[in-house]
């Protein structure tokens, strides 16, 4: 946990009213506005939409709808929008986080596989092969 985290942490703990506490601090929270990371994160990468949805392995459909605002991504599809778009674990983890998403996490197996592959490189095909190679649910 960060210094904003520790300090919302005891700000809760001591708050009178949860409404008080919600409206004093609404600057710093960080649900919502997935479309718009993801936008900011595709505005760099020069691909188009089209080419994002292949990588991604989702329709070009399902692409435009979430960056309308009209789906919201689940953590397995965030997860493949942004190595899609060639991102790396860092990236990925930051963009989890900020989503209201837990963070791959290294002791869990299948999020193992996924790390493991974002650190190498991998596209998302080559770890959706190992995700099935050792018996776990896809990505896609």
């Amino acid at each position: 946990m960060g210094r904003n985290t520790d300090e919302l942490t005891e700000k809760l703990m001591s708050a009178d009213s949860i409404a008080d506490y919600l409206s004093e601090n609404e600057s710093r929270f960080v649900d919502g506005h997935i479309a718009q990371r993801i936008a900011n994160a595709f505005r760099d990468r020069g691909m188009s939409k089209a080419e994002l949805a292949r990588r991604a392995g989702c329709s070009t459909v399902y692409v435009h709808q979430v960056f309308s605002g009209r789906r919201s991504p689940s953590r397995d599809k965030l997860i493949c929008l942004f190595v899609g778009m060639g991102a790396g674990p860092d990236e990925i983890q930051q963009t989890l986080k900020e989503s209201g998403f837990a963070q791959l996490y290294p002791a869990n197996r299948r999020d193992s596989v996924i790390l493991y592959g974002l650190a190498h490189g991998q596209s998302l095909a080559e770890i959706d092969e190992k995700l099935y190679a050792a018996g776990m649910q896809t990505l896609t």
